[in-house]
């Protein structure tokens, strides 16, 4: 593991030893599992996003056409 020094406001500082002692845990502690679960996030989207643009765009096409709001919401069925 790497230490780093981090800086924080004052208020800042106070919410993460507030919220490290409310979770049984160092700041330090605390300050690494957020910002794993940052990472994960990011990752998460970033892979979203890339399967979401490397999409073929005539895939939501239907027979030519978008379809309309009734299509994508399935409302007509509901008449």
């Amino acid at each position: 593991m790497k230490n780093v020094t981090v800086t924080l406001d004052e208020e800042t500082a106070r919410w993460a030893r507030i919220e490290a002692a409310r979770r049984e845990m160092s700041v330090s502690s605390l300050l690494r599992e957020l910002l794993r679960d940052s990472m994960g996030g990011q990752a998460a989207y970033a892979g979203a996003m890339d399967r979401y643009l490397a999409r073929c765009r005539s895939d939501i096409s239907v027979g030519g056409r978008y379809p309309g709001r009734e299509d994508l919401h399935d409302r007509a069925a509901l008449r």
